[in-house]
């Protein structure tokens, strides 16, 4: 990480144009990654503008410097994010590892002549940065931008605003602290990060507490009649469908989190939430233990992530997908449970 320090530090010894990204449909870690990371520039004396591939969750409007986002709508402002790219000059890419997770900023992206600079952690990244700060062994890519920010001899700069969104992405991607990428790092980053009083239960309630009515009510719908239960893999999975979605009046992130009640069933370790989208099924994957959800994900479902946690895709209509994810478990029995997948006998 220190030759890329020492990149970042010449690339950034003057004012700059920057642009920030970060990864469709934006999570806690995303947009405070970006968001932290924008506010410590503009203290620098840079021109700092963050633009997100998509909407995102209303429980993260409440971050410092959200309100100058520009959410890209293909129809309403692409030729103004277009033009912001082309003139960057330096483009921040965070929490994605591939120009494939950023939609049509993805092309223009790569097309642009700004330096560019990966800030990620996720496996396999893509090779389209001048500038590479990839640690998969991370627990969020927030954690990345702290520890960037101290090596490059500002953690001075760091002010409430920034630590609260950078604790709601530490927080959120290692869900409350206790996912195995919780480390000893983790705990040191939020104790430097409650040096400048940042109020942790207002942002875990924030996030957490600050769900509608209906969006419970559709928790609940989940729960009691959607959720299937599969022994015999010990696998849990929610397939939800778009008219399901209209009855609830779903809006982005309140599907976030189910697929965490799935793999919460003692004995389950391996859980997948399929939403049907409409051009495509949308699926979330989490495991426990040594199941790789990243490698399952990126072999059957154009997917990857983490070790334990990985989304996914497919182009069938929802039943099929489900049909197809059920048909590819055998070959993962002995993974699951232990017990190796039947061998049919050899033909006499």
């Amino acid at each position: 990480m220190s030759t890329s320090i020492s990149a970042l530090q010449a690339l950034l010894a003057q004012p700059k144009q920057v642009v920030i990204t970060t990864h469709h449909k934006p999570d806690a870690d995303a947009l405070g990654s970006s968001l932290a990371w924008a506010g410590y520039l503009k203290q620098k004396g840079h021109h700092v503008t963050v633009v997100t591939p998509s909407d995102y969750p209303a429980f993260l409007n409440w971050m410092e410097g959200n309100d100058e986002v520009v959410v890209y709508d293909k129809r309403q402002n692409d030729r103004q994010v277009r033009d912001l790219i082309a003139r960057a000059e330096v483009i921040c890419c965070l929490d994605f590892s591939c120009l494939g997770r950023i939609n049509e900023l993805g092309e223009y992206i790569r097309q642009a002549s700004g330096t560019k600079v990966l800030i990620d952690h996720h496996q396999e990244p893509e090779d389209f940065a001048d500038i590479v700060f990839s640690v998969p062994s991370a627990a969020a890519t927030a954690e990345l931008i702290f520890e960037i920010i101290r090596d490059l001899g500002d953690q001075d700069l760091i002010t409430k605003g920034i630590g609260e969104a950078l604790y709601a992405g530490i927080m959120t991607d290692t869900g409350s602290f206790r996912h195995p990428s919780t480390s000893r790092n983790v705990h040191l980053i939020i104790a430097e990060l409650l040096k400048v009083n940042i109020d942790l239960s207002k942002v875990h309630r924030l996030i957490y507490d600050s769900h509608s009515e209906i969006r419970l009510r559709f928790l609940g719908f989940v729960l009691k009649d959607k959720l299937v239960v599969n022994r015999e893999y010990n696998t849990a999975y929610i397939a939800i469908t778009q008219d399901e979605l209209r009855q609830y009046q779903s809006k982005t992130g309140d599907t976030e989190g189910l697929v965490n009640y799935a793999l919460s069933i003692e004995g389950i370790k391996f859980a997948a939430v399929f939403i049907d989208r409409g051009v495509a099924v949308k699926i979330s994957f989490r495991s426990v233990g040594n199941f790789s959800v990243s490698d399952f994900s990126r072999r059957h479902f154009e997917g990857g992530g983490h070790h334990n946690a990985a989304g996914g895709i497919s182009y069938l209509p929802l039943d099929a997908t489900v049909e197809r994810f059920l048909s590819i478990l055998p070959e993962y029995k002995e993974q699951l449970t232990g017990v190796p997948a039947a061998v049919a006998p050899p033909v006499a």
